[in-house]
Order: structure tokens, then C-alpha cells, then sequence
């Protein structure tokens, strides 16, 4: 029996990992499993409540790294994975996605000669301004496994000197739990205590998601796509589930008036004749999969939700200059509008009037990514 360890850090990473972990745990004779929750995001809202809605048990081990500095959540995180890697022994060290915890743990598993496995590698932005793009270069070069969503990333990683015997394309894990969610999440509540429906009837609504520093680390770029979502509202609701690091800056930058805030999840309170975006605390999984499946438009600048608004077949507009999936938008529903506020208001109403472009679905998002990727793993680390 082989030992793996699976780390997840950040809300999206949870999502990649569930259907992984399920499909792991169909092979009890070949893997036992090791949750490692790194506590890089620490919010409630944020990590914990995913693995109720997620159905993952409890982590085995938290390492509680929390926030600071890049290189301060970085150093924190491997030395206490470090002390965890020495203890447990693993056969195999798994990391999903792009986020600081990734790189750490990998970097660790390298250190102690522990082979180790990247889910969903080979995005790639080309814009080294993201930390997240550092991370997912270092972590490619670094690991034995490389498990891609989208023939794209086979050939980043191939341009890259990768060795082909290390790339595998299974598919994408997050589109693996949004299938087995999306039923499940119709019983969510949040539509209903938002007043967005109205005898069984979805009214026209916009969801948000706001997080990244290019976009709301400096005043007046927040301002400027808050005030162009305040516009967008004036035409339909706009919903904004914001992130802990979204509300801190708009606090910081006295922008709570430029929105309806709202300080608790328990006050919606959607008011009918309001033209402002709507900001409310962090959703769970299954509330946010709701709020998006139904939306008229989804605007955002997470990686994540170019791809699940593709399967779901929503316009999305992202608010950054460039994606390391843009398959979202060969194939998907993505278009990029950066945060220049005029861009972003003419481009959801053209996108209102119009509707989404009808494309196609991307090759192995059909929620057997986690299949492909224990298929492989068996016999390779199983081998006699």
C-alpha cells in the first residue's frame, strides 16, 4: 500500500481535490490518504465550510501557516510541511493549482526525494507580475507527475523542456466536482434570501468575484470597477460575494458607501429599487455554485470560474489582461476585459443584449479527470 499526501491550502484547491480524494479512496488495498490542510486560507467562509459542501472529511493535518508575505507564507508552510514529510513518510506528495502552498510543499517533497504530482499543471499567463505564475513554473520543473486540463498545457510544458513521459492530460478535477455538485446545489436558499426569485422564477442578476491585487490593491482601480459595476447595476442585480482581501481594501479605502455593504451573511436584504452591486460576505461552495449557475453574466478575475462558467455555459468577463486558460475562450465563454471601467461596462452590455457565444465543450471536462488520474497512478506506484 501506497501512502499519498494531498495538500490543499486555498478555497479552489478543495474543489480539485474532492473528486481526487474520492476516486483514491476506491482503491483502499493500493492508498491510504493523508489530508494536509495548509490554513494559507483561514477564513471560515474561505476553507473550512468547503469540506462540509465538498463532503471531504476532516484534514489530517493542519499546518495553521495563515497570512503574511508571499515569502513569509511560503517559508512557513515548508517548514512546518517538512517536519510533517519526515514524520509521516510518504510514498507521494500531491499539490493542485497555483497558490503558495503548491509551490512550498513541492519544493519539500523535492528536498526529501519524495516524487510528487501537480494537478492541473501547465497554465500558463506568461505574466511573471503573478505570483501565481512563478509558483506554477517552479512547480512543473520540480514534479514527477504532471497532470494537465487542456492540451494547451501539454505543450507549455513541452516548449519548457518537460519531459513527455512526465505529462499527462486526464482533464480538469474542478469540472469533475461541479457535475457531481450542480444538482445538489438547487437546494441552496441563497436566490430566495436575495429576492432574486420570485415564484419559482429566476430573476436577471450578475454574480461578482473581486480578489486580485492588480485590481483592488490600489484605490482608485478598485474605484473605478466598482463604479462600473454600480452602472451595470443600474440594468440588473449584481451580486458581490466578497473575498476577506476585496473587503479589507474597500474598508481601507473608505469605498463602503460606493456599494450596499453588508456586513453579515444573516442581513440580506436585497432592496428592489437599489442600483448598486450588492457586496456580502464569502459563500460556500454550494450557495456560490447556485448564485453562478443561474447568473445572467458572471464578471470575476479567478481562474477557477472562466472554466466552470464555460461548462455552465454563462457569459464570462474577466477582469484581468490576460489568462493562463485560455481555452476558456477558444472554447468557453471567457472574454478578457482587464479593469479599465469603460471596457468593462460596455462589454456586459453587449454581452447582456447578445448572450453567450455557443461553443463547444473542452475535451475531458467530463468529470472523469479523477479516473484518468488514479488510473495512472496505480500501476506506476504500485508496480512490484
Amino acid at each position: 500500500m501506497k501512502k499519498i499526501m494531498v495538500v490543499a491550502g486555498a478555497r479552489p484547491n478543495f474543489m480539485k481535490i474532492a473528486a481526487v480524494m474520492r476516486e483514491l479512496a476506491k482503491h483502499p488495498q493500493h492508498f491510504e490518504q493523508i489530508l494536509v490542510h495548509t490554513g494559507q486560507h483561514y477564513d471560515v467562509e474561505m476553507s473550512d465550510s468547503f469540506f462540509s459542501d465538498l463532503g471531504l472529511r476532516e484534514p489530517d493535518i493542519h499546518l495553521g501557516a495563515g497570512s503574511g508575505t508571499h515569502g513569509e507564507q511560503t517559508g512557513k508552510i515548508m517548514i512546518r510541511f517538512e517536519k510533517v514529510c519526515m514524520k509521516q513518510k510518504p510514498d507521494l506528495v500531491m499539490v493542485v493549482g497555483d497558490v503558495n502552498s503548491t509551490v512550498a510543499c513541492t519544493l519539500v517533497s523535492a528536498k526529501l526525494f519524495i516524487p510528487s504530482a501537480h494537478v492541473e499543471a501547465g497554465l500558463r499567463s506568461y505574466d511573471r507580475t503573478m505570483p501565481e505564475e512563478i509558483n506554477r513554473v517552479l512547480t512543473d520543473q520540480i514534479c514527477d507527475y504532471l497532470f494537465t486540463t487542456c492540451e494547451d498545457a501539454n505543450q507549455n510544458l513541452i516548449k519548457e523542456g518537460i519531459a513527455k513521459e512526465r505529462i499527462f492530460f486526464v482533464g480538469n478535477t474542478m469540472i469533475d466536482t461541479l457535475l457531481r455538485h450542480i444538482e445538489i446545489a438547487k437546494k441552496s436558499k441563497i436566490l430566495d434570501g436575495l429576492g432574486l426569485r420570485d415564484n419559482s422564477k429566476v430573476k436577471k442578476y450578475a454574480a461578482v468575484t473581486l480578489h486580485r491585487p492588480s485590481n483592488v490593491d490600489e484605490r482608485e482601480i478598485l474605484k473605478g470597477i466598482l463604479d462600473a459595476l454600480n452602472k451595470i447595476a443600474e440594468k440588473l442585480p449584481v451580486i458581490l460575494p466578497a473575498h476577506p482581501r476585496t473587503t479589507k481594501m474597500i474598508k481601507r479605502f473608505k469605498l463602503n458607501k460606493v456599494v450596499d455593504y453588508q456586513e453579515s451573511i444573516s442581513s440580506y436584504n436585497f432592496n428592489k429599487s437599489n442600483k448598486k452591486a450588492l457586496l456580502l460576505p464569502p459563500l460556500s461552495y454550494l450557495d456560490f455554485l447556485s448564485l453562478m449557475s443561474k447568473a445572467a453574466l458572471v464578471l470575476t478575475d479567478s481562474g477557477g470560474i472562466q472554466e466552470e462558467t464555460t461548462i455552465l455555459g454563462i457569459p464570462c468577463l474577466t477582469i484581468r489582461r490576460n489568462t493562463e486558460r485560455p481555452i476558456t475562450i477558444k472554447e468557453g465563454t471567457n472574454t478578457l476585459v482587464g479593469n479599465d471601467p469603460d471596457r468593462i461596462l460596455s462589454t456586459a452590455l453587449k454581452v447582456l443584449k447578445d448572450g453567450a457565444a455557443k461553443k463547444k465543450r473542452p475535451k475531458y471536462w467530463d468529470g472523469r479527470a479523477a479516473q484518468r488520474i488514479v488510473k495512472i497512478l496505480l500501476p506506476s506506484l504500485n508496480a512490484p
